[in-house]
């Protein structure tokens, strides 16, 4: 078992000193590949091997004091520098999860798990099986986590399906990604739905034939029934922010960028990098179907300190629903149900008029687009803005998912200079169905990775957790292999559209803090730069180009962030 004496980082002074040999070091420092994923001649590659550039980093309070060989460190000791052998674990700049929830962990505590199941019979099972494990909400029977891709809205159980089982109990469900949850009679008694509710913008009360609540809610309707749940305090929402931080930095995430912040979670945010006690950093994206919260910050303007544990620059909307329950908008129907194109635009909360206000504001904004339709107009959306002002370009806007794109689209990414900001895990856990959704040629452009970088667009990688698993070598397998868990189809999915193993990398490291505009204090390992690092039992570069399928046997030894050791993986 490798040791690692990292323990005594976590009580250093502010003006500590901390030296770390013994390792392999990418510091990520040289330019990056060309756009068919060769290094550059300045890369530390050669014969198809990685050596790394360094193997000892010095850090002095939160920021990298040295970084190179192992001498030259040892000179920096002092008699009350820290000391750790690294024992030849590999050191990369921080992980980065750009689009990310990990509140949804602290909120899911108490909650049955769903992850995983497919069928409506197997969830109603595990929800009998394990209803003596929901605790977080009285005597509701809450669950997370079906999958939502394998099960569109037909296939979900219902609430007379679940009534069944639960007769007096309210049972209330929700799936990986939010876009589809489902309750019982019960519930919908309590929450006040009846035939006569209307269903909320950007969302769906479904009925059945007789016009009656069937119990399936799509999208914002699901709010119906969460705003019934005991409310939460403002301490509630303080422990559960600080729990998905702590889960972050566990996984070697240094930062995540939170896509969707609402005011209860901004304010817990706040408290914690006040009271200095936040694990990772947070670059909050506002939720902007709250417009009210909008406007107060539209008056502030963003923070744009670049070094700060948590930062408010930007913006995430809503264009369209998601391709596993039809709800992405497509420019032609969809080829398993015709007739049908996905919904989009008012009807899914996107307010135009007030997110072009944030942005001429200053904030950077993130739009949610998923389907081809949906992704082009958001091209003509961004189109429009920057030509009535063109400084607005300069904000680095993002499209959050793009995940399926028109061929004759990928060039007005980079021609508007709008970033991708992507989760190979999506690709990963949609390849079962997503090409019954878009038929053989429209699956072309659909998680294409490759062609946006042959299009010179800038990619940043993500989770989207808890949607799906945020484990960064699984991502990160996923980008270079397109395979799933099951380590399938062999040969990949689509392999032409699979990433080097730097580009998967820079991915998550240095082209993340690109999108969030910290590129100049974080995302490589350089003297001056802040000290977020993460520390990994495997050479990923290394194992990526040589033996993919070993990136499973890979683990976080340790994440630092802002010179604070914040997890210590090694069982010593």
């Amino acid at each position: 078992m490798l040791v690692l004496t990292l323990s005594a980082c976590t009580k250093q002074a502010p003006d500590s000193r901390i030296i770390i040999t013994n390792a392999k070091v990418y510091t990520l420092n040289w330019q990056d590949p060309d756009l068919e994923g060769n290094p550059h001649s300045s890369a530390p590659f050669s014969d198809g091997s990685w050596m790394p550039d360094a193997e000892a980093i010095v850090i002095e309070g939160n920021s990298i004091l040295f970084v190179g060989d192992e001498s030259t460190a040892l000179t920096y000791q002092t008699s009350s520098s820290q000391m750790v052998d690294a024992q030849g674990g590999t050191i990369i700049p921080g992980l980065v999860d750009s689009h990310a929830h990990p509140y949804y962990f602290g909120e899911d505590l108490g909650k049955i798990d769903l992850t995983g199941l497919d069928n409506k019979q197997a969830i109603i099972d595990r929800l009998i099986e394990k209803q003596d494990e929901s605790t977080a909400a009285g005597d509701w029977i809450l669950g997370f986590g079906y999958d939502e891709g394998a099960m569109s809205t037909e296939l979900l159980p219902t609430a007379e399906d679940l009534s069944q089982a639960f007769p007096d109990r309210p049972v209330f469900i929700i799936g990986t990604h939010g876009f589809t949850a489902v309750a019982n009679y019960e519930a919908m008694k309590r929450a006040g739905i009846t035939s006569e509710t209307v269903s909320p913008v950007g969302g769906e009360i479904m009925k059945d034939t007789d016009g009656n609540p069937n119990g399936i809610f799509t999208n914002n309707a699901a709010e119906l029934v969460e705003e019934t749940l005991p409310a939460r305090t403002a301490k509630d929402f303080r422990r559960i922010a600080l729990h998905g931080m702590e889960v972050m930095a566990e996984s070697g995430y240094t930062a995540f960028h939170d896509a969707g912040t609402n005011r209860d979670y901004l304010n817990a945010y706040q408290e914690l990098e006040a009271e200095g006690i936040s694990p990772v950093r947070v670059y909050a994206m506002l939720q902007a179907t709250d417009s009210t919260l909008l406007k107060e910050w539209m008056k502030r303007g963003p923070e744009t300190e670049t070094g700060e544990l948590f930062t408010v620059r930007a913006v995430k909307a809503y264009y369209d629903g998601s391709l596993g329950i039809r709800g992405a908008k497509l420019l032609d129907d969809y080829s398993d149900m015709p007739g049908h194109l996905g919904i989009s635009g008012e009807d899914y909360g996107f307010d135009e008029s007030l997110v072009q206000d944030m942005m001429e504001a200053g904030f950077q904004l993130g739009i949610h687009a998923i389907g081809d339709a949906g992704n082009r107009d958001m091209l003509n959306f961004y189109d429009r803005v920057f030509d009535e002002n063109p400084e607005i370009r300069l904000n680095r806007h993002r499209i959050e998912h793009a995940q399926v794109v028109h061929p004759e689209d990928f060039g007005r990414f980079a021609d508007l200079e709008l970033i991708a900001s992507m989760e190979p895990p999506h690709m990963a856990e949609d390849m079962g169905w997503a090409e019954d959704r878009l038929g053989s040629e429209r699956i072309q452009g659909a998680y294409a990775w490759r062609t946006f970088r042959r299009n010179g667009v800038p990619l940043t990688f993500n989770s989207d957790l808890t949607g799906s698993d945020h484990n960064f070598f699984y991502g990160y397998y996923a980008a270079i292999t397109r395979k799933n868990k099951d380590r399938r189809p062999n040969g990949g999915w689509y392999p032409e559209q699979a990433l080097s193993p730097e580009e998967a990398l820079r991915a998550y490291t240095s082209w993340s803090a690109y999108a969030a505009f910290q590129e100049d204090v974080l995302g490589t390992i350089e003297v001056g730069k802040r000290a977020d690092l993460t520390i990994l039992s495997i050479d990923v570069l290394n194992i990526g180009e040589q033996n993919p399928d070993s990136l499973w046997n890979g683990k976080i030894l340790g994440t630092i962030v802002d010179g604070r050791l914040v997890f210590n993986g090694v069982k010593n």
